[in-house]
């Protein structure tokens, strides 16, 4: 193997030599006594013992019933025909090469501060750390089931590269999670800001029926009266609709909110078998939550209230010409009623 080589291609020696150290079978770091093959490949001798009792099951070694006949098998890297004879894989070399490399960086790692967390075993092979991840059934696994279990058949990769994958399509989730939150957060503002302007529209256009109405008092009270209901509950109305809608968004952004703690939470487990056992469906959380942000809004001038406005010059010059049963001509209440009647108001 040219260690030289690749380390010098990856940004991090360490994490590329754990890669070169890793058994194709197991996917974990090679248990020694590791033997290489006559293609120079390495494996741990008891995954090398595995596959090849498998590719002889009638092969024996045992004492007092010692084969004459050696088997093979192919490497699982290359798939290079390996040839034993008689004493099987005990006749392989070892590679002290390899095993003093090991040594070396099991002594750096030791100085590395212990992580947190401790790693779930296979419930099927219960003495098996849960080390792969099979692709085709999307589940984490370890490497007897894909060996002899109930994975045989699927596609597996190491548990890291997808614990990675996952872990920054989660953070890319978060991300547009928390843009989503920051628009709702924008609509909640602006929803605020239009309660405002509704009350203070609403404000004014009460200041100017009363400073009209203050002329025709006596003659419109009932009028007056009548259209500040009118208005009042207009905007009892609108600012109910607003107030609602405010509600629904603090709702969402709450749930939004804690959604992004879980999951930033989740973020800062560094075991990728746990990590993976929730983060799919934390994914889908996230993703039907973002879809928050389509609740409803109001439509543009929503807020305003100048419909309510009214220009009562023509009914005070009205007013001043009513004859209320003093004049002459059948004038009277019922010539006013005509007047008003003709001008839409009662």
């Amino acid at each position: 193997m040219d260690y030289k080589s690749s380390l010098i291609q990856d940004g991090n020696p360490m994490e590329n030599l754990e890669k070169q150290l890793i058994c194709p079978i197991c996917l974990e770091m090679f248990t020694k006594p590791v033997v290489i093959l006559p293609c120079q490949h390495n494996l741990c001798r008891k995954c090398a013992n595995d596959i090849f009792q498998a590719a002889n099951p009638f092969w024996t070694n045992r004492v007092g019933s010692v084969s004459m006949s050696g088997g093979r098998f192919r490497c699982p890297s290359c798939r290079h025909e390996v040839i034993m004879d008689r004493h099987g894989v005990y006749g392989l070399q070892r590679n002290l090469l390899v095993e003093n490399i090991i040594d070396i960086y099991k002594q750096e790692c030791s100085s590395r501060p212990p992580q947190k967390g401790s790693h779930p075993m296979c419930k099927e092979h219960e003495d098996e750390k849960i080390n792969i991840y099979c692709l085709t059934c999307e589940v984490p696994t370890c490497s007897m089931c894909k060996v002899f279990g109930a994975h045989q058949a699927c596609e597996v990769a190491p548990l890291q590269s997808v614990f990675q994958g996952q872990k920054t399509e989660l953070s890319n989730c978060i991300s547009m999670l928390v843009a989503g939150n920051d628009r709702m957060q924008t609509i909640i503002t602006q929803l605020e800001d239009s309660g405002r302007v509704t009350k203070e529209n609403s404000h004014q256009v009460k200041e100017e029926l009363s400073q009209k109405f203050d002329v025709l008092y006596a003659i419109l009270d009932e009028k007056k009266s009548e259209l500040l209901q009118r208005i009042t509950r207009e905007q009892e109305e609108k600012l109910g609709f607003i107030e609602a809608l405010i509600q629904q968004y603090r709702e969402q952004l709450d749930k939004s909110t804690k959604l992004v703690e879980t999951a930033i939470q989740s973020l800062d487990e560094p075991g990728g078998a746990i990590f993976l056992l929730s983060a799919k469906q934390l994914i889908k959380s996230i993703v039907e939550a973002s879809k928050g942000c389509q609740l409803g809004k109001t439509e543009q001038g929503f807020e305003n209230m100048d419909y309510f406005t009214l220009d009562l010059e023509h009914i005070a010059d009205a007013l001043r010409a009513i004859d209320f049963g003093t004049g002459k001509g059948g004038g009277g209440c019922l010539g006013s009623e005509r007047q008003l009647s003709h001008r839409g108001m009662v």
